[in-house]
């Protein structure tokens, strides 16, 4: 029994930040901002892109391409951030009444920028299992960059944040793009490295500590982590796509296409290096930044659109979440 992607879907804000920006409100220098953070420009949200929203919108947009009928999915998983239009609300039940997916129910997944990878293994496992669900939709929305005070030195790695929506619609017995295996490794010992050090049980929110900008992104021990990522990082990227790939049958010999989240410029070019794949079999998100757990759809997206992928092609989608996760899934072309 096969599961197949029928469709991808995306929604991208019209507005932009551009590296100039970044620069001026960071006092990074234009020429790091370009070419080692690797950012042109990167999406941020207008006035109504709010997180859900463009989840439903990047949902719809996969329906119209793949032709499919809202009516026939069984299975809604929000694959998109917890900084949404509530707190403690679950997306996929809005999701569910927004396109009119009547007869399908839904539930919300969280693996940080690691939730697509960990959101197809589970959709996989729960089509194999149950008869009754034959289509499945994964869709999520991301504005992460909200959190992000461009004076804070300590999250200078998360300068690249942006917003968007993506959706992937799974099918069974789908002949084409068929999804293999995955491979998910996490690592506890950063759990608490990169958070929103306000708002939540350990430390409430009060009109203080919002009027003193304390609800943002922080790095709690910068060289502790930056230390123990070096040592683990790129390693723990290259294993979960070669265990991934051996899962499936293949090697990294085999890749054709490596969709991959968006990182500092010299991080990409490593990882191609080490799998030996060349500058066109991925693409550089640096028109749009870092959209979280949706940089995998959105590369695949882009990928089809630009004519990157053949009937065949072995394609692998990589990431990487705070906490630490790393995952990847192989898809079989065509």
């Amino acid at each position: 029994m096969h599961i197949g992607i029928a469709s991808t879907g995306v929604y991208i804000p019209s507005q932009f930040m551009s590296a100039e920006e970044i620069s001026s409100s960071s006092g990074i220098p234009l020429h790091v901002v370009k070419n080692k953070m690797g950012i042109t420009k990167k999406t941020i949200p207008g006035p109504n892109d709010h997180t859900v929203q463009m989840a439903i919108w990047a949902a719809q947009n996969a329906l119209v391409r793949g032709q499919i009928d809202p009516k026939s999915i069984d299975c809604i998983i929000y694959i998109g951030e917890e900084h949404k239009e509530y707190p403690l609300w679950t997306a996929a039940i809005k999701i569910q009444e927004a396109i009119g997916s009547f007869h399908a129910w839904g539930f919300d997944v969280s693996l940080r920028c690691s939730t697509t990878t960990l959101a197809l293994k589970l959709a996989k496992s729960l089509m194999l299992s149950d008869d009754s669900i034959e289509t499945v939709l994964l869709t999520g929305g991301y504005r992460n960059g909200d959190f992000i005070d461009y004076s804070n030195e300590r999250t200078r790695f998360m300068f690249n944040l942006g917003a968007g929506g993506a959706a992937i619609v799974l099918k069974k017995n789908h002949g084409e793009n068929i999804v293999l295996e995955s491979d998910i490794m996490t690592d506890g010992s950063f759990s608490e490295d990169v958070v929103v050090p306000v708002g939540g049980t350990k430390t409430p929110l009060t009109g203080e500590l919002l009027a003193s900008g304390a609800y943002k992104l922080d790095v709690l021990d910068p060289n502790g982590m930056k230390k123990r990522l070096e040592l683990k990082s790129m390693q723990n990227f290259l294993q979960v796509i070669r265990h991934s790939l051996v899962k499936s049958g293949f090697s990294e010999q085999d890749i054709s296409y490596l969709a991959i989240l968006h990182m500092k410029k010299s991080a990409h070019d490593f990882v191609l290096h080490e799998l030996g794949l060349l500058e066109d079999q991925s693409i550089y998100l640096h028109e749009y930044g870092h959209i979280g757990q949706l940089d995998q759809i959105i590369s695949l997206h882009l990928a089809e659109q630009h004519g990157k992928l053949q009937k065949g092609d072995i394609v692998v989608l990589v990431s990487a979440g705070i906490g630490y996760a790393w995952g990847a899934t192989t898809i079989n072309w065509g």
